[in-house]
């Protein structure tokens, strides 16, 4: 384990004061504080759910119907997991560690390589648009729609943002610090409290990677959106890997241990796998790669006006291969049309598509989109059930009201 006083001051706040943005109204400076997240929580913005902040689809979109939010979040306004709550940590005295049986040179436990921010400014810098989306995002729909209940975050789906990152490849990284031939696992520390439940502490959050991926596409960002990263989103330096499940994109990283041998910690053992009656009874695999899901970008429950035309609105997104295409029901999936894709599908990242619709008769109607990748990959009517509640793919069923 690094030692996690080398790394610089953290401070963790109890409970931060909401912060006014300039310019903005008093009525929408309304906030729902969560204990140990800093930036303000909008209500307009923003579902608090425990020591998370889960994203509104609906405000994606003005009162006009017109977009506010493009293809990536801004920062203000993505949502925010956390398991514990977000640490301040001094960009200026900031050291990632790097050591293990996995760097060649001396023995593990003397082996060790370290870089500040200004180090790692100073390798090549590259930059991703890429997803970060909770295990858990969904879950509420297992009890809402199958009946089956699960614990943890009720999530809807707004545990998602797309976001550009920029910083410098794990590869690169690691091949600074000197990565060995039989290199099989690393483990990426964060510097946030300790996850403590039911008195039994897990320690600082950490999760292993195959060496395969880190080597792949994995980022380790200093930017946001073209800014640095700011405390909730992982500052100064945080992973991101693109089309897995977001705790592999550990936040706050303060040390890697790499290793030649297969690495563990509870979340690759006791968390983020899938336990059941249709899985191993030891569990199954460590959780990986996101599967095909849709929103639409309106409020569950919102009232559209008959006889007249909508277009409805919404985004599509795979862990493991572009968006293909999307068909939307507005009769509860008797029927169904295609709708109409606005970006340029890519991996890991959304893409935003509508459809017309116009509705003549007054009453409840029942919404649903669903898409398939460029794998074949189709959201199913049913997602199989897991006890935790993971990777809840099925379409959701989104209620309006025509009146």
């Amino acid at each position: 384990m690094p030692l996690r006083c080398a790394t610089g001051a953290v401070t963790v706040p109890a409970l931060a004061a909401p912060v006014p943005a300039p310019g903005r109204a008093a009525a929408e400076e309304v906030t729902r504080p969560v204990p140990g997240i800093v930036k303000p929580l909008p209500a307009e913005w923003f579902v608090p759910r425990d020591t998370n902040a889960e994203m509104r689809w609906e405000s994606l979109r003005g009162a006009d119907g017109e977009a506010v939010v493009g293809r990536r979040v801004p920062v203000e306004r993505f949502f925010v997991r956390n398991h514990t709550s977000t640490p301040l940590i001094d960009p200026a005295s900031w050291r990632l560690k790097l050591f293990g049986s996995g760097l060649r040179g001396a023995p593990a436990r003397e082996r060790a390589v370290e870089f500040g921010l200004a180090d790692l400014r100073a390798l090549p810098a590259t930059r991703i648009d890429a997803l970060i989306e909770c295990a858990g995002n969904g879950r509420s729909y297992y009890s809402r729609q199958q009946h089956q209940s699960v614990p943890g975050t009720p999530w809807t789906l707004g545990g998602i943002g797309s976001a550009s990152w920029r910083g410098v490849r794990l590869a690169e990284v690691l091949r600074a610090a000197g990565l060995a031939d039989g290199a099989v696992d690393v483990l990426p520390t964060g510097l946030d409290p300790d996850y403590v439940v039911n008195g039994v502490n897990y320690g600082p959050v950490r999760r292993p990677l195959p060496i395969a991926k880190a080597l792949d596409d994995v980022l380790l960002a200093y930017e946001m959106n073209g800014e640095p990263l700011t405390p909730d989103h992982g500052a100064p330096a945080r992973l991101v890997v693109p089309g897995w499940v977001g705790i592999a994109s550990i936040k706050w990283v303060g040390g890697i241990e790499v290793a030649d041998h297969p690495l563990h910690s509870p979340w690759n053992t006791d968390f983020y796998r899938m336990f059941g009656p249709d899985h191993p009874p030891g569990g199954g695999d460590p959780l990986t790669t996101q599967v095909v899901k849709s929103a639409f970008e309106l409020a569950e429950g919102a009232v559209l006006e008959a006889g007249r035309d909508h277009r409805l609105h919404g985004r599509s997104w795979s862990g493991t291969a572009p968006v293909h295409r999307v068909d939307v029901s507005t009769d509860g999936g008797r029927s169904w049309r295609r709708a109409e894709l606005h970006d340029e599908p890519r991996a890991h990242d959304w893409t935003r598509w509508s459809i017309a619709w116009r509705p003549e008769r007054p009453g409840p109607y029942e919404l649903r989109a669903r898409a398939t990748d460029r794998r074949g990959d189709t959201q199913p009517d049913t997602a199989g059930f897991n006890r935790e509640g993971y990777l809840f793919g099925a379409v959701v069923s989104h209620p309006v009201t025509v009146a």
